[in-house]
């Protein structure tokens, strides 16, 4: 049986590698290019299609919005991009947090048979997309801090409900310190785990299959569901 993706990300966002040279590309640039990786057995659900505005709309209405998308996905992939969160704007007012909320939520609805059926919280993951100088070191840094080597991941870049799913891993978490005393963490540390695109479009089912044994395991995490 095929996997039921959703994809949330900046639509317009151009702050990103052009795909094709000469022509300026977008975030919707790159989910086309997954699509025509994905297997053809499975479904890819897309996110925000428009700038529509979520100030003046209800937790509800926006629910209604999504619903259908989400509700039948049961893996939710993040492009993280340079120009992703909207500046001067609220989480609550842009479409990704939301997207991210509701996948994480067990919500319950009724089937054609009238019975109550509830989602479980979706695999998450985030891949991050090159900026527009084919670098990704605006969200993820290598460091030479110590022998060992180390990343540093920006989260201040990401909405707060992604930020909180990073580095949450509460059981069997392995860390280290570093040659300047900063704490490491190593393996399998998050629920919503980050990689670059480069790596993630040339193998993107190993991702998938990683974020599908971390929700097998999500007790091991402590997960925020709330924008």
């Amino acid at each position: 049986m095929g996997k039921k993706i959703f994809i949330s990300y900046k639509y317009a966002d151009d702050q990103v590698k052009n795909l094709v040279q000469g022509e300026n590309s977008t975030v919707r640039d790159y989910v086309d290019e997954f699509e025509k990786k994905v297997d053809s057995s499975d479904d890819i659900f897309k996110g925000e299609s428009d700038g529509e505005d979520l100030s003046d709309l209800s937790d509800d209405t926006i629910w209604e919005s999504l619903k259908d998308r989400i509700y039948d996905s049961s893996i939710t992939i993040v492009f993280i991009s340079p120009g992703m969160n909207e500046t001067g704007k609220k989480d609550r007012d842009q479409w990704i947090p939301w997207e991210v909320s509701y996948s994480l939520k067990e919500t319950s609805r009724k089937n054609k048979k009238g019975d109550s059926v509830t989602s479980h919280s979706n695999a998450m993951l985030a891949v991050v997309l090159p900026d527009e100088d084919d670098l990704y070191t605006y969200y993820l840094e290598s460091k030479s801090c110590c022998s060992g080597g180390c990343t540093t991941h920006h989260t201040d870049r990401l909405f707060t409900i992604i930020k909180k799913n990073k580095f949450n891993r509460t059981e069997n978490a392995s860390k280290r310190t570093c040659d300047n005393d900063n704490t490491i963490w190593t393996g399998t540390c998050s629920y919503i785990e980050a990689m670059k695109w480069s790596n993630f479009i040339t193998d993107y089912q190993k991702y998938v299959d990683s974020a599908v044994d971390r929700q097998d395991n999500i007790d091991e995490y402590n997960i925020c569901k709330e924008v």
